[in-house]
């Protein structure tokens, strides 16, 4: 994998933050704050998912599969706060299936940058959709985002979101994934 952050760098930026802030970065406390927070950045970031692609035949097709209760952690793009969402996705097979594993494969790779719920949704989707080569994807998240709950308006809170393509806009298909995923 080709490096991303510039590890010095962000250990730099870190100390300036602490004494921009009124602290002294060479205090117990702090001395290793700067290595561990661009440490932080270069695991998550450059977080490597492995493959994502291993499919298999389809046993039976337009059959529904529902993965559900992924939890992943992304970064606000807004506040640089962390956010969890816990992801739900489906899909009906047409000729092939999905590892199970990949799901959380897939999942994870998009939460692992700057990104928007509602990107990250969009992004797991497309790519499970470009993966099995159908447009029958649905993905739903519930998160909670620490730029709300520990700042601004300070409460907790869900917020949902979804990426709904191909038959998942028929109002049955949706219907029977929102029951398998709320179960």
């Amino acid at each position: 994998m080709t490096q991303k952050i510039d590890h010095a760098k962000v250990k730099s930026l870190v100390t300036e933050l602490l004494l921009a802030l009124g602290e002294d970065p060479q205090r117990a406390g702090l001395k290793e704050t700067p290595r561990r927070i661009a440490n932080f950045w270069r695991d998550f970031i450059e977080y490597e998912p492995g493959t994502l692609d291993t499919t298999f035949c389809a046993v039976k097709h337009n059959q529904m599969v529902c993965v559900t209760g992924m939890r992943v952690w992304a970064m606000c793009e807004h506040h640089m706060l962390p956010f969890w969402c816990d992801i739900s996705i489906g899909y009906i097979s047409n000729k092939k299936v999905l590892g199970l594993s990949k799901f959380a494969r897939i999942a994870h790779k998009h939460a692992h940058k700057l990104t928007l719920q509602e990107q990250l949704v969009s992004d797991i989707s497309e790519e499970v959709r470009a993966i099995l080569k159908t447009k029958d994807v649905a993905v739903l998240a519930k998160g909670e985002h620490l730029c709300m709950t520990m700042r601004g308006i300070k409460t907790p809170h869900r917020m949902i979101s979804t990426a709904l393509d191909g038959k998942f806009h028929k109002p049955d298909q949706r219907a029977e994934f929102f029951s398998m995923v709320n179960g």
